[in-house]
């Protein structure tokens, strides 16, 4: 993950650090110096002459001090507005090839200016200053499992809808909350509320049968709330802890198909509402997450196939936009494939 965007930061900072002050010029001046003091010494060997030669330096010093100063201050200026949006102006169309929103970015330079304008970039870190703008994007989420545990605690059994687009991983992602669940000692079934798919039934009634975990469905072309709705009932009949909910791949710019999972968030009140999504689509990923959120009122994000997404700016850009959290970061096919989300070690896989 971050491959590309990883190496275009760290040119964005090396170049800006190597154009902070380039004091080699004075490197020079100063060897051509001793090696002037080195010869003029050679020369003078009585103690006498040494001592005068020594206090005659002492003089040139304290004359050259102001001229040292004033070559010094040209690579300490404070960084002035125009100054940071040029040096600003690199970076974000960094950021804007690498799939980091328009939102984000905006964030990001918001953070760096009120950090950075009028101060000399001689005394500021510019990585960490980055790092932590970045930082300020992210979410930490609550601990999934002791979330759901401390809820049993009140009423069971907790429900968990799951919503996105075609293709997107769901129904793979859905299987692996299930068997994170199961490592947790809850018990777990599932509703097969994708009744428009083609095969959807089938492909989740394999993973129930893998996992051992009851799969309640209809048949096709059924009301997909009401399968959730005959889920959440068997559950409590049988004293089952958590359901999944998965539903059909749906368009963010469909409204008949949003309408419908707005109806079926209404009839069954999950408790938990979450968008899956592909990591390696983008800035579309982002934009269906914010819809969603807008539609059903999320509660946080798994993105799926963040393992081979080498921009990653979904990862940054997602929480930033929508005001939830990434829960999981899905990283494979098998069931155990499912990261959960941390900021700091986000941060670490960036390199900053």
């Amino acid at each position: 993950m971050f491959g590309k965007l990883k190496e275009k930061l760290k040119g964005w900072i090396k170049k800006n650090k190597e154009d902070e002050g380039v004091a080699k010029p004075k490197e020079k001046k100063k060897s051509k110096e001793k090696k002037k003091d080195t010869r003029k010494t050679k020369e003078k060997k009585r103690k006498e002459q040494k001592k005068e030669i020594e206090t005659l330096q002492n003089e040139e010093t304290s004359k050259e001090e102001p001229e040292k100063k004033s070559f010094f201050s040209r690579f300490k200026k404070n960084l002035t507005e125009e100054k940071f949006d040029e040096i600003f102006d690199e970076l974000e169309m960094i950021l804007l090839q690498n799939n980091v929103a328009v939102k984000a970015i905006e964030s990001i330079k918001n953070s760096l200016k009120e950090n950075l304008v009028g101060k000399s970039l001689n005394e500021v870190d510019l990585s960490k200053e980055l790092e932590n703008s970045i930082k300020e994007l992210l979410i930490d989420p609550e601990d999934f499992t002791k979330t759901i545990k401390n809820s049993l605690k009140e009423s069971s059994p907790f429900v968990i809808m799951f919503a996105g687009i075609n293709g997107s991983g769901k129904t793979t992602t859905i299987a692996k909350v299930a068997n994170l669940l199961k490592k947790s000692k809850l018990s777990v079934c599932l509703a097969a509320a994708d009744t428009f798919r083609a095969a959807s039934i089938e492909q989740i009634q394999q993973h129930a049968d893998k996992l051992n975990v009851p799969l309640i469905k209809k048949d096709y072309g059924a009301d997909p709330a009401s399968v959730g709705f005959d889920a959440i009932a068997y559950a409590k009949k049988n004293k089952i802890d958590v359901v999944l909910i998965d539903t059909a791949g749906r368009m963010q710019n469909k409204d008949s198909l949003m309408r419908e999972i707005e109806k079926i968030a209404r009839v069954n009140n999950p408790n938990m509402k979450i968008f899956l999504g592909e990591s390696i689509t983008g800035n579309d990923a982002t934009e269906q997450a914010k819809t969603f959120n807008e539609a059903i009122d999320l509660t946080g994000i798994i993105l799926s196939k963040a393992d081979v997404d080498e921009k990653g700016g979904t990862a940054i850009s997602v929480s930033n936009v929508t005001g939830k959290p990434i829960l999981f970061l899905g990283t494979g096919q098998k069931y155990d494939d499912l990261e959960p989300f941390n900021k700091d070690k986000l941060i670490e896989k960036l390199g900053l």
